[in-house]
């Protein structure tokens, strides 16, 4: 596949209603063009009504238990990402983030960012603690042990505070596994963006992990993913965009937003040979019930 694929920015058409409204479970707002407001018409409109907006850095947790308490239909979770844990203690001179480059904190910069997602776990319009989790695509083997200090101290805020626990994991299925193990995971945790295959899948269901899948689940090239839809039990499974990114074929490459939830979700169920309402039915319930709205 060329790596140069050239850039289409034009949103996707808005696809027909969804009779049954539902979530997306994970997305970013701040990363959307267009306002807030609109972002969130453009999905009700296609029976898409609650959005989890999701943190990624201090900024962003901010940003979202503030947009979650300015709008009923939105809810937060909070927590510095995988990779931004050793950016903060090992600094970022290339700047690749969206906060630009900065320097090295160490461990103490590290807790007093983790003091600040500590804080806002507990403000009530904020329903999870993620996405956190470990990437081993991203970071290297310098960055593993801030990015597992930093996935521990998340699991343990959520458990404190009775929040779910969004996780993000790339290519650290194991090791993800092995820390919810050690650490006992909370009562409510979520796989984002599931990325493992079938046999992870029985996995996951046997401890009662939430399973949310985005618009990758419609790629060529993503057969394992459909594999674990099919066996994923109904009453685990969640939907989500992770827009801007992961926009679902045949869109691929084009900006993501919460409105394009029922490209993904008649996918789904075409996997999972049901129709399109009874889908949705178990996935609005399973998201309320997995962020405690």
């Amino acid at each position: 596949m060329s790596s140069d694929r050239s850039k289409d920015v034009t949103p996707p058409p808005l696809p027909a209603p969804l009779s049954v409204p539902v979530a997306d479970s994970h997305t970013h707002l701040d990363m959307q063009s267009g306002t807030v407001e609109e972002g969130l018409a453009k999905a009700a409109s296609v029976g898409v009504t609650t959005v989890v907006q999701v943190g990624c850095d201090v900024n962003g947790s901010r940003w979202a238990a503030d947009t979650a308490a300015a709008h009923a239909s939105v809810h937060a979770t909070v927590a510095l990402h995988p990779n931004e844990a050793p950016r903060i203690v090992l600094g970022d001179p290339d700047g690749w983030s969206r906060q630009g480059e900065r320097p090295a904190g160490g461990d103490a910069a590290l807790d007093e960012a983790l003091a600040e997602i500590d804080r806002l776990a507990a403000l009530p319009h904020v329903k999870g603690v993620g996405e956190t989790g470990l990437d081993h695509f991203r970071t290297g083997p310098e960055g593993m042990a801030a990015q597992e200090r930093s996935f521990r101290a998340h699991i343990e805020i959520a458990k404190r505070h009775g929040k779910a626990l969004v996780i993000h994991d790339r290519d650290a299925h194991d090791d993800v596994l092995r820390i919810l193990k050690e650490e006992g995971a909370p009562e409510r945790t979520v796989f984002h963006c599931y990325s493992g295959d079938a046999a992870m899948a029985k996995v996951c269901a046997e401890h009662g992990y939430y399973m949310s899948f985005a618009g990758n689940v419609t790629f060529k090239n993503a057969q394992h993913l459909r594999d674990a839809l099919a066996v994923a039990p109904r009453e685990l499974v969640l939907v989500e965009t992770d827009a801007p990114f992961l926009t679902p074929a045949p869109y691929r490459g084009r900006p993501n937003a919460p409105y394009l939830i029922p490209v993904t979700l008649r996918a789904m169920a075409a996997v999972k040979g049901l129709d399109e309402d009874t889908l949705a039915a178990a996935v609005s319930a399973n998201t309320a019930r997995a962020f405690d709205y």
